[in-house]
């Protein structure tokens, strides 16, 4: 396997292993530790997004100093033990204590997106971003798919331990990598690594700064509605099978499928399918299509929210490497996935008291809501970028 093949392969195991019970942690600490609380299930998503926000950015520090795969080499064997050890927890404060020392360690893991990015020629990097993104949401439909089955069949320890595997899966292949000679190494031996990270123009710093805030805004609209959607699914519709429903949480990510392909077979697509505005406007309509007591509209509104999410998402992540530089991307992504954890870290504290307060179905409504105002700060806000230097232009993700 080549190297890139092999961090794919890699980025797939890691993003199933978090989606095994992504969808289902209500479900999970009440069948584990009997607690119902919906603020709680939303604090424990937050305390995820806090330990990934705070650890990356150490992670990149220590990826100057020490080659990327070594580095997740060791992080992910140990976030695979302290897995192994949440499957034993005889409590919920002692789950919460080693699983969230397992995310810290685990985040390591998305600096192999930059690390990537940084090998491949900059003409390649939306098609490389696409290929991620379509990995990540298969990752995501199966991982998903197989928790719903295997919550159902084998309970919550057999899901706990299916995590570690795949933690140990990553370390095997980083393992392979290192062992086979395929890593190659970015840190040069005339480079003087503990050298500070070169300062960027005013410029770039405000075209970053303008894409994190982007990247905020749209992560709290869109992942508002996650913690509970299956929880709201299965009261909706009545149907308490599990795997439809891991099914069902996932069709955003068979959407991203559908959007890879169209891109890819047909030469010209209408601009507007392509069209940020237009997308997060799409969005928005598939957020509040779910509010909706028909399952009909509900699986549509997953269909539209899936196709703006994998459009968005993808623009967001070319328009970082655009504004960004090779040397610096394991930072600026750093950067940026801090923003986006804060977004998913206060939409999953809002999650909580908000599905206690007003229900799941207009919660719906509020995350349609935060969808437009993304869109009319894009516009507004950024949207004077085009008439300006290309660097500026760049931050736009339209």
């Amino acid at each position: 396997m080549t190297l890139r093949t092999t961090i794919l392969i890699m980025s797939a195991f890691g993003v199933i292993s978090d989606s095994i019970l992504i969808a289902f942690y209500p479900q999970f600490f009440e069948l584990r530790y009997g607690l119902t609380s919906k603020v709680h299930v939303g604090a424990y998503i937050a305390a995820i997004s806090i330990a990934v926000m705070c650890m990356l950015p150490v992670w990149a520090r220590v990826a100057r100093r020490v080659e990327t795969m070594h580095l997740l080499l060791y992080t992910q064997f140990a976030a695979a033990m302290f897995c192994v050890l949440a499957a034993w927890a005889p409590n919920a404060p002692t789950y919460w204590l080693l699983t969230m020392l397992m995310f810290m360690t685990k985040a390591s893991y998305l600096l192999m997106f930059p690390y990537l990015m940084r090998l491949e020629p900059s003409e390649n990097h939306s098609a490389t971003i696409g290929l991620l993104s379509v990995v990540i949401h298969i990752g995501a439909i199966f991982g998903a798919a197989v928790g719903g089955l295997a919550l159902q069949a084998y309970g919550p320890q057999f899901c706990v331990l299916l995590m570690a595997a795949g933690d140990f899966a990553q370390m095997g292949l980083c393992l392979y990598l290192i062992r086979t000679g395929r890593v190659v190494r970015v840190l040069s031996a005339d480079e003087n690594a503990s050298a500070p990270a070169p300062r960027r123009t005013p410029e770039a710093l405000s075209a970053l700064l303008k894409l994190c805030l982007l990247m905020f805004l749209f992560d709290f609209s869109a992942y508002l509605v996650r913690p509970f959607f299956t929880v709201y699914w299965e009261g909706r519709t009545g149907l308490q099978e599990q795997m439809l429903t891991g099914v069902v949480f996932a069709i955003p990510g068979i959407v991203a499928l559908v959007a890879l392909a169209i891109k890819y077979l047909v030469k010209s697509p209408p601009r507007l399918l392509d069209h940020t505005l237009f997308n997060l406007l799409l969005g928005a309509v598939g957020l509040a299509l779910q509010a909706s007591p028909s399952m009909v509209l509900i699986i549509i509104g997953r269909c539209l929210y899936g196709w703006a999410l994998y459009q968005v998402i993808v623009k967001l992540e070319v328009t970082l490497f655009k504004v960004s530089t090779p040397d610096v991307y394991a930072r600026d992504f750093g950067v940026t996935n801090f923003f986006q954890n804060l977004g998913v870290l206060l939409s999953s504290f809002s999650a909580g008291y908000l599905v206690s307060l007003v229900g799941v179905p207009l919660t719906f409504i509020i995350a349609a809501a935060g969808m437009v105002l993304t869109a009319a700060i894009d516009r507004g806000w950024f949207g004077v970028d085009r008439r300006h230097a290309p660097v500026q232009e760049s931050c736009h993700a339209t």
